[in-house]
């Protein structure tokens, strides 16, 4: 049976669709993946994009930090793409509960996505170390070394670094929302990332689907696979 027949069929009987994204959601929306052949990891750098976006490296070398964040984390002219827009409409209709995504660039809520479950944080909420004051993205992007808040901390973006735990709330909703699902989509990541790429054996619904432009070790594990674009692919599904 056709891939996208089969998809389709899984979606209309399905009432509680869960999606689990990873960064090659964003891919086209212009945002580059971080293990992909052109992906962040495989750039050249001063330091190891791993070493630098951890926590001990943003304490000792928060300068090179920043230079680095700005750079290659901070998209603002992104946009939402057809994949951002489609489960928007699978939210508006009633069939999609939940987005649960890795990436921190807010397109899934620029889209129209309500309930949406940002496991790594997000690069649009940024506070001060000292004071905790609230600051936009543009506070960040915009400025020179390291930024200071008015009180003279630094302003942080509000992302989970590398040796950083996941906020528990967020773990709890996203886990409750794949345990309680009928459909789970899993779409642009390379599973490999945990403690995130565990969520997915919280799910025992009926429709197990991963939609990724490279093979996982875990695809044998998925009822449907399905090697493409996930924007092409979900702008064909019919609700």
């Amino acid at each position: 049976m056709d891939k996208i027949k089969k998809l389709n069929e899984m979606i209309n009987e399905s009432n509680n669709i869960v999606f689990f994204g990873g960064a090659g959601v964003s891919t086209e929306s212009g945002i580059k993946d971080f293990r992909s052949a052109d992906g962040i990891y495989t750039m050249k750098y001063k330091f190891s994009p791993e070493e630098v976006l951890s926590h001990t490296f943003y304490e000792k070398h928060t300068d090179d930090f920043y230079d680095f964040y700005r750079k290659y984390l901070c998209f603002p002219d992104a946009k939402p793409n057809k994949a951002h827009y489609k489960l928007a409409e699978l939210e508006k209709s009633g069939k999609l509960k939940a987005v649960i995504t890795q990436n921190v660039d807010g397109l899934h809520q620029m889209a129209g996505s309500k309930n949406v479950f940002e496991l790594h944080g997000s690069s649009l909420r940024n506070f001060c170390t000292k004071c905790g004051m609230f600051h936009d993205f543009n506070t960040v992007y915009n400025s020179v070394g390291i930024p200071e808040c008015e009180c003279g901390g630094i302003i942080k973006p509000d992302v989970v670094l590398y040796e950083e735990s996941l906020d528990d709330k967020v773990i709890y909703h996203a886990i409750n929302a794949i345990s309680n699902a009928d459909m789970l989509i899993v779409a642009g990541t390379s599973l490999k990332v945990y403690p995130a790429a565990g969520f997915i054996n919280y799910f025992h619904g009926k429709h197990f689907v991963l939609i990724n432009i490279d093979e996982t070790a875990l695809d044998s594990e998925f009822g449907l696979v399905i090697h493409d674009k996930i924007g092409e692919i979900l702008n064909k599904v019919k609700i």
